[in-house]
């Protein structure tokens, strides 16, 4: 029986991939395993137990890796698991820079005080037909990256890096740049 301690709310769909051989445990005392996302590692005293640390996500910088390897801790993350999650932000961003979207939820807020012709004011601009320049196209530029060719935009990408694996995922309609000056231009 291994007990797992969770510092942050982890999702259930990746929970419930663990057997009855794992338990959770309230504290990271007596714990085998511990999964975090966010929260800041550095200043906590690991248990004699410990045995292994999970990242929920890409980076590990709230993991101090140093003390963990003095110690026989090993550590490993998951990335591109929230890869679509960091796309739909992306995109949202995205929207949000082309138009004005909360200026206009406020403005609704305060329709009835204002006139119809104050509307122009959020007109924006549309993201068909723009060229987006993407820059990394690993697990969440590729994801981009295709959105936007799907949003009609006219996509450049650069990665000097490209794995076989996400150069399959490209769309053919994404030009590839050969540098990042190419992006810039």
């Amino acid at each position: 029986m291994y007990k797992y301690h969770c510092l942050n709310p982890i999702s259930a769909v990746g929970l419930d991939q663990l057997d009855e051989n794992y338990v959770n445990v309230e504290t990271a005392k007596g714990a085998d395993a511990i999964l975090v996302r966010s929260a800041k590692m550095h200043e906590m005293e690991f248990d004699k137990n410990l045995k292994v640390i999970a990242r929920a996500g890409a980076g590990v910088n709230n993991i101090p890796l140093e003390r963990c390897a003095e110690e026989g801790v090993v550590v490993f993350n998951t990335p591109g698991a929230n890869a679509n999650g960091v796309k739909e932000l992306v995109i949202a961003g995205m929207l949000l820079a082309a138009r004005d979207i909360i200026g206009g939820i406020n403005w609704v807020q305060d329709i009835a005080k204002i006139t119809e012709k104050k509307k122009k004011v959020f007109a924006g601009t549309e993201l068909e037909g723009k060229k987006l320049g993407v820059i990394g196209l690993g697990a969440i530029g590729v994801l981009v990256a295709n959105a936007a060719v799907h949003l009609g935009m006219e996509v450049y990408g650069y990665d000097p890096y490209v794995s076989v694996d996400s150069a399959w995922r490209l769309s053919r309609n994404i030009h590839h740049a050969k540098t990042a000056d190419e992006i810039y231009k």
